[in-house]
C-alpha cells in the first residue's frame, strides 16, 4: 500500500514538472507584442478615427501672443469631435499596439510639444459647439466654445485660468 502512495506522488510531481517545462518553453518561444508610437497634430490623422477635418484649434500661446501682423507665431493642434484624452489614443492592430500622441505643429512657440496640459487659447473654426475639460474623460472644470457663424471668422479665445495649461479633453457641446 505504501509503494502505491509513493508512486502516485511521484506521478503527480512528474506531471507538474512536465507542465511547468511546457509553459516555460511556450513563454520563451512566444513572439512578443510590438509597439509603435507616432506623433500627430490632429486626431483626424489617426487611421481608426473618422472625421472630416480639424475644427477646434488649441493654440500653445494666449491670443495676445498667438498672432502677430496677421500671421500665427504659435503652434497649434486641430481636433474634430470628442477627444477623451489629449495625451493621445492607442489601439491594437494585430499584435502591435499603435499609439498616436497629440503634439503642437512646428509653427513657432510650442513646436512639437505635447498638447495635453499645454494649450493657452482655443479657436473654434467649426460649425459645432465644443467644451474643453480640465480632466481626461470629460471631467472637471470646462469652458464652452460656440461655433462660428456660416462664413464667419473663427473666434480666438483664451482659456479660463483654471484651464490654461491644464486641459485634457474635449466634447461636442
Amino acid at each position: 500500500m505504501r509503494s502505491m502512495k509513493n508512486t502516485s506522488v511521484r506521478t503527480r510531481i512528474s506531471a507538474a514538472a512536465t507542465a511547468i517545462a511546457a509553459s516555460v518553453a511556450l513563454l520563451i518561444s512566444a513572439t512578443p507584442a510590438h509597439a509603435a508610437t507616432y506623433t500627430t497634430t490632429s486626431n483626424c490623422s489617426v487611421p481608426w478615427i473618422t472625421c472630416s477635418s480639424g475644427d477646434l484649434w488649441l493654440l500653445y500661446n494666449s491670443k495676445e501672443y498667438a498672432i502677430q501682423d496677421g500671421y500665427y507665431v504659435t503652434s497649434w493642434s486641430m481636433f474634430y469631435g470628442n477627444v477623451s484624452d489629449y495625451y493621445g489614443t492607442s489601439q491594437y492592430q494585430g499584435s502591435t499596439l499603435t499609439t498616436y500622441r497629440y503634439v503642437f505643429n512646428g509653427n513657432g512657440n510650442g513646436a512639437w510639444e505635447y498638447m495635453k496640459n499645454n494649450a493657452a487659447s482655443v479657436q473654434n473654426c467649426g460649425v459645432d459647439n465644443y467644451r474643453v475639460y480640465y480632466n481626461s474623460g470629460y471631467g472637471g472644470t470646462s469652458q464652452y466654445f460656440a461655433h462660428r457663424e456660416p462664413y464667419g471668422d473663427c473666434v480666438l479665445t483664451n482659456l479660463i485660468s483654471a484651464l490654461k495649461n491644464n486641459n485634457a479633453s474635449q466634447h461636442f457641446a
